[in-house]
């Protein structure tokens, strides 16, 4: 059976597997993420890679980064978390360890991975993921294709506007739905209310020893599963932002599924249940058109490296 290698690079963890043409995670290994470096950080990928190559028959390698990655899909234009800017990555892993490679946004990998293997496997034509983490990414999946742009840089969702002249965005622009969607949103939600009506909180602040400021994602969703009602509330608000950002995409692809996932949505119904509200009412007035669905992602951490590696795979 044809086997490759898929690594997904994050800011503080290098992940690899060996994967079937199933889907299967056959062996995995991971380093932690020399991020500062660049040459370190590239001779980690290969450390990865070198390992799970040994003694297997591998065909091909698949690098999902935290990234903006090129239309050729072999240089990182730009890593916000990580120190790489321009580089050629696809050229050193390939070179280092005799094997094609390609190089794919994170974000676009572990959506590729629900649209075959997880969440939208029963979709043989359209998808879109978002993955609500600290920010917020995405992915488009369209005639059973990536979406990557003229550029190799769309799907950035997290980076639609929504709320004009909103929260400054760590990409310049004010109002994005990273701002309104993500854990950090949640997180700024939470807070304020906390600090705003301390006696809707009292789970929350007993958590976080009284300190308003102290709140944390994982708190938050402890609260809100134990009944606090600011806790309850913060995710109702994200998945109200969340839902109306599903609608728009409905309104414009009409993709067979809708995907959310990353961390947060750990937090199973405390997310769901309003944003798929929030998708409703947004969508009400298309009366008995039918809509995608919203559903959870499947894959969790190992999203990264089957997504990686069955691109790959497809090369």
């Amino acid at each position: 059976m044809t086997l490759t290698i898929g690594v997904d690079v994050g800011g503080t963890k290098v992940a690899g597997g060996v994967v079937d043409a199933t889907g299967v995670v056959v062996a995995q290994t991971r380093r932690d993420t020399p991020a500062a470096d660049v040459g370190k950080t590239r001779d980690v990928i290969i450390e990865v890679v070198t390992e799970l190559v040994a003694g297997r028959d591998v065909d091909a390698v698949g690098i999902g980064a935290a990234g903006w990655i090129d239309a050729t899909r072999s240089t990182v234009l730009f890593a916000p978390n990580l120190a790489w800017r321009d580089e050629p990555l696809r050229a050193y892993v390939s070179t280092a360890v005799g094997l094609p490679v390609i190089v794919e946004n994170d974000a676009n990998v572990a959506a590729w991975a629900e649209f075959r293997y997880g969440a939208a496997r029963d979709a043989e034509d359209s998808m879109v993921m978002f993955t609500i983490g600290t920010g917020v990414g995405g992915g488009i999946v369209l005639g059973g294709e990536l979406v990557r742009g003229a550029h190799g840089i769309a799907a950035e969702l997290g980076h639609m506007l929504t709320v004009p002249d909103g929260h400054q965005c760590g990409c310049g622009r004010l109002g994005c739905i990273e701002q309104y969607a993500s854990g950090n949103a949640l997180v700024r939600f939470a807070r304020a209310g906390a600090r705003q009506e301390p006696t809707r909180a009292p789970i929350l602040l007993e958590l976080a020893g009284g300190e308003a400021e102290a709140i944390s994602g994982p708190m938050i969703t402890t609260a809100a599963r134990a009944g606090d009602p600011v806790a309850a509330e913060a995710f109702a608000q994200i998945g109200r932002w969340l839902g109306t950002s599903l609608a728009d995409m409905a309104q414009i692809l009409d993709p067979q599924v809708l995907v959310v996932g990353g961390g947060v949505v750990d937090a199973g119904d405390l997310l769901l249940g309003p944003t798929r509200r929030s998708y409703a009412d947004a969508l009400a007035a298309r009366g008995r058109l039918p809509v995608a669905e919203i559903l959870p992602a499947e894959l969790g951490n190992t999203a990264g490296v089957i997504g990686a590696a069955d691109l790959a795979r497809r090369l």
